[in-house]
This record gives structure tokens, C-alpha cells and sequence, in this order.
């Protein structure tokens, strides 16, 4: 009899490291990660998040330095997220279309230094430049408004494309904005600018560190549940990444990462597309925390996560533990 044991014996291939390595299913490398990026005003500036160990905001001259270390580490895009200073926040967010704002100084810079060398990811949302917090414009009765907010996005990508954007990623969540943004992309020029759509991003609790690190926690007024998903949800997020595909979406991404890994799974196996995930700023701080208990091992954690995401069938991660990831992996 042949198929089972002694005859098969599924630890004959584990017996060695090369054999493992033989037979490993999947591999992560450096080229499968995305470092987000916080760049603060200022010169000479770093900035540490207390609720993110390890994470600072960077001024641009230094966001520069972080660049090229990303780009000699072999981690092939930087994904950047601006700290608005509080003057500049106001009702409708006009700071996002300013030509000259941190997000547009920041990308201008990284190219003078870098050219292509590494490519560059830009947020589309309006809560980095609202005084309110929300993603959006607000009505009188305080919903965010679809439409309208829209058309300050659409400007807001163009404004990013022009200084120098490779992927635009609307992380708003308001209806029919990947369409309207690649519309206005194609009608500009900017064909090779890539979108990629926070196609199901969930209302969720992990959040609390990153708007800390672009320091909208205390500005936010309710909370996001009427655009961003409901976590009970699976059909809707296949609903949401269709109707992102069918407007222009390039590639899709999950957000939150690990809890949300069965809708990464089904979003890969239904649409065939590449499909990121973004491994939190609370998925972050969790892992940190573990380790500052001296209740887990960084390296192995670190990599065994990002490993997972691959495995569920991500192109690539959205994650602060990029660079340590990818100096760990090089020297695999």
C-alpha cells in the first residue's frame, strides 16, 4: 500500500534546512513590502510616536535619508501620510490641494534624490487636512458628503500626480472615486499613474496609533461607520472591490491585515488581481507591546505575519516593520 504510513512520511521533507527551503510554498522578500512614512514640518526633524515604538515623523530633508535607505534595503515603494500642521486644517481640507503642501514638498524631494528608484504611494483622503478629522466634506447635519468630497479628491490626485505621485491610493472610501479620479488622470496625462483603491477598508478599532502619528485623534467629531465597512461584512467587500475594479482600480488593497485575512483570500480568489493589505498601525503596536512584555520574539513575529499575508494571497504589505522585515530577510 502506497499514500499512507510508514510509506508517506510528510516529515522526511522538514528533516533538513535545505529541504525545507526545497519545498517552501511560499517566499517573502524585500520587494514585497511597502514602508508608510509620516513626514512633519520642519528641518532636521524627528518626531517620535509614542503609541507607535519605533515609528517618528520625519521632516522632508530626512524622509529623504529614509528613502534611499528603503530603496539600498530592496523595498521597491514608500507609502507617505503628511502631519498637517493646525493652521493649515480647516472645514473643507483646501490644504490638500495646495501645490506646495507637505505631501507635494515630499514627493518633489524623494524624486530630485532618487528618480526612480523607489516609487512613491500617496494617500487620497481629506482627514489629514480637515479640522474635523473625517475623511470628507460634512453637510449641515454632519454626514460626509459623497460627491462633493469627490471633487476636492479628484484635485487633491492631481495636485499629487503632478509633484511626482507613482501610485494614487484614495483611502476615503466615498462611492464612484476611482473612476472619477482616473478619468481626470487620463484626461491630464499622468496614463502610467498607477491606482491603487482602498477598495475594503473597514470601520475598525485598529486604527488609534496612526491618527496619533498624523495627529487627528482628538479631532475627530463621531466616527467613520456611514462610508468605511462594517467588519461583519464579507459579500460587501467583494461588492466594493468589483465596482473599484470595473471604475479603473489597477490593484485593491484590505485594510485592516490580519484580522481581515479570509477577505484578502476571497478577494484574491474572485478577481485574480493583485491585492495588498495593510498591516496596521494597531497590528503594529500590538506586536511591539508583545515584545516589550517579553511575551514574543520580534524577528520571528515580525516575519511569521508577514509571511501569513503572503500566503493568503497578497502581491505585497503595507507595513511599519518594512525596513526592519527587509534587513532581516537580506540576511536570510
Amino acid at each position: 500500500m502506497t499514500g499512507a504510513y510508514p510509506h508517506t512520511r510528510l516529515r522526511r521533507a522538514r528533516a533538513t534546512a535545505w529541504s525545507r527551503a526545497m519545498h517552501r510554498e511560499t517566499v517573502l522578500t524585500p520587494a514585497d513590502l511597502i514602508w508608510p512614512v509620516f513626514v512633519t514640518e520642519g528641518e532636521g526633524v524627528e518626531q517620535p510616536i509614542s503609541s507607535l515604538p519605533g515609528v517618528s515623523r520625519w521632516s522632508v530633508d530626512l524622509l529623504v535619508e529614509r528613502a534611499r535607505e528603503a530603496a539600498d534595503l530592496g523595498i521597491p515603494c514608500l507609502a507617505l501620510f503628511p502631519d498637517t500642521q493646525p493652521e493649515r486644517r480647516s472645514d473643507d481640507g483646501v490644504e490638500a490641494l495646495n501645490p506646495d503642501n507637505l505631501m507635494c514638498r515630499a514627493l518633489r524631494a524623494i524624486r530630485a534624490e532618487l528618480g526612480d528608484r523607489i516609487g512613491l504611494l500617496t494617500d487620497v483622503a481629506l482627514d489629514p487636512y480637515t479640522n474635523h478629522g473625517q475623511d470628507g466634506l460634512l453637510g449641515e447635519d454632519g454626514y460626509v458628503l459623497n460627491d462633493e468630497t469627490i471633487e476636492v479628491l479628484v484635485g487633491q490626485s492631481l495636485n499629487q500626480a503632478r509633484a511626482g505621485a507613482d501610485i494614487i491610493a484614495p483611502s476615503d472610501m466615498m462611492d464612484g472615486r476611482i473612476g472619477a479620479i482616473r478619468d481626470a488622470l487620463e484626461d491630464e496625462g499622468f496614463v502610467n499613474v498607477q491606482i491603487m483603491s482602498y477598495a475594503a477598508k473597514y470601520a475598525s478599532a485598529f486604527y488609534g496609533p496612526f491618527r496619533d502619528a498624523v495627529n487627528t485623534r482628538g479631532l475627530l467629531k463621531g466616527d467613520k461607520k456611514t462610508y468605511q465597512m462594517d467588519p461583519a461584512n464579507t459579500e460587501e467587500a467583494l461588492r466594493e472591490v468589483e465596482l473599484d475594479l470595473a471604475e479603473g482600480a489597477d490593484s485593491v488593497m484590505v485594510k485592516p491585515g490580519l484580522p481581515y485575512l479570509d477577505i484578502v483570500r476571497r478577494v484574491k480568489e474572485t478577481f485574480e488581481v493583485p491585492v495588498f493589505a495593510y498591516q496596521v498601525s494597531g497590528e503594529y503596536a500590538m506586536i511591539e507591546a508583545a515584545v516589550a512584555a517579553g511575551a514574543a520574539d520580534r524577528d520571528a513575529m515580525v516575519l511569521e505575519t508577514l509571511l501569513a499575508f503572503k500566503r493568503a494571497g497578497c502581491s505585497g504589505v503595507l507595513t511599519y516593520h518594512a525596513v526592519h522585515a527587509a534587513r532581516l530577510l537580506r540576511k536570510a
